[in-house]
């Protein structure tokens, strides 16, 4: 299948009982068994929902891996799977990371016993740097945020490999419909399923598919022992979501190169951070392991500028917390989605106090550059 109709037809795409074009919203917390230890697949839906289900079949068909899992939110998918871990080891952890991994990592698991060390993982050099006798993982993010950094997926899988480590890649700017990293090496995936993958603003999910058996075994009795399970409601919403990725990502795509060019050229903005530039560090890395470069962006302000300014001048790009929604969302990292981030060391990562991320959205081209030029003029 071609990615628009495994988009639609992937995984469990309609009901074999009813011949409904929709799985149903199975809004259910435990099944009757035939007779004691004996029942039909389903026992109780923290560890398994048919529409849960069916969701994560497709996530597991669209990321070519063997298993997925859908959780509650994007950070109960990461915590799961960061419970491989144990007391001890060591992580390896992009430095241009989402605030809530930062803050899950340094204040959360750092109080069981589990080192991190953030470095520019677009720098193989510094990866391997950073590789202790008790490191177990690697974790990216690529596009990175809110920087759009790009890390060479399968370098970082080979280096992994050579040092008997996992590889994690965060694909929530990506999607699968653009980028495969479990092909290129990698051994979990985690998305944020609240942005692109959701699209809508209206839920909040996590995903993780995994292509080792082994670790999908693990992640399994995680999911059902942590219990941060999706609801079978927003697991309905998430793969009607699904449904629209290739169309809605290609749209936003569109959308995003038009602002980057406008951005480019005017006075008060000082740089921008987009893939898809010739004169982005890595492009030639994201054409290669990428099919498209997204609808995430960042750009600095020219210094003496007020990003806050800026932002309440705005009409179509809502100021708001998340991403990949079809409206156009506008954030302030420093004070938002990274505030969580030491300033000190978002400094050092590059992370300016002038630095604004958008997420363009599906709205009019035209509406959209007009509203950017009207906040601009300081």
């Amino acid at each position: 299948m071609k990615k628009k109709t495994a988009l639609i037809h992937g995984g469990i795409s309609k009901d074999e009982a009813t011949g409904a074009v929709s799985v149903p919203i199975y809004q259910v917390s435990t099944y009757g068994q035939d007779a004691v230890g004996k029942h039909r697949g389903y026992e109780y839906s923290r560890t398994g929902n048919p529409t849960r289900f069916a969701l994560e079949e497709l996530m597991k068909d669209l990321e070519n891996g063997v298993a997925g899992f859908a959780f509650g939110s994007g950070m109960a998918a990461i915590h799961t799977v960061f419970s491989l871990l144990r007391s001890g080891d060591h992580i390896v952890v992009g430095n241009d990371v989402y605030g809530g991994t930062y803050r899950l990592l340094t204040k959360v698991l750092a109080n069981v016993g589990i080192e991190a060390t953030f470095v520019d993982t677009s720098d193989l050099n510094s990866v391997k740097d950073a590789i202790t006798p008790n490191t177990k993982a690697i974790h990216i993010e690529t596009p990175s945020n809110p920087l759009l950094q790009i890390t060479d997926i399968e370098a970082i899988s080979k280096i992994a490999k050579e040092n008997g480590l996992m590889t994690i890649v965060d694909n929530t700017f990506a999607t699968p419909y653009w980028q495969q990293p479990l092909d290129l090496g990698a051994d979990i995936v985690v998305h944020s399923a609240t942005k692109y993958l959701g699209g809508h603003s209206d839920v909040v999910a996590g995903v993780v598919v995994t292509n080792s058996e082994e670790l999908a075994e693990q992640i399994a009795f995680y999911q059902n022992s942590i219990g941060g399970v999706l609801g079978p409601n927003d697991s309905w919403l998430l793969q009607r979501g699904i449904k629209t990725l290739g169309v809605r990502m290609e749209e936003h795509e569109r959308n995003t190169r038009e602002i980057v060019q406008f951005l480019s050229e005017h006075p008060n903005v000082k740089k921008v951070f987009y893939p898809g530039l010739e004169n982005h560090p890595n492009h030639e890395i994201a054409k290669k392991q990428s099919s498209g470069f997204g609808g995430m962006l960042s750009f600095e302000l020219k210094e003496g500028l007020d990003p806050e300014v800026f932002v309440s001048k705005l009409k179509w790009f809502t100021l708001a917390e998340s991403l990949g929604a079809v409206e156009s969302l506008v954030g302030i990292p420093s004070k938002m989605t990274h505030a969580s981030i030491p300033r000190e060391k978002r400094l050092e990562s590059g992370i300016s106090d002038e630095l604004i991320r958008l997420s363009v959205g599906l709205e009019d081209i035209e509406d959209l550059i007009e509203d950017l030029h009207t906040a601009l003029k300081f």
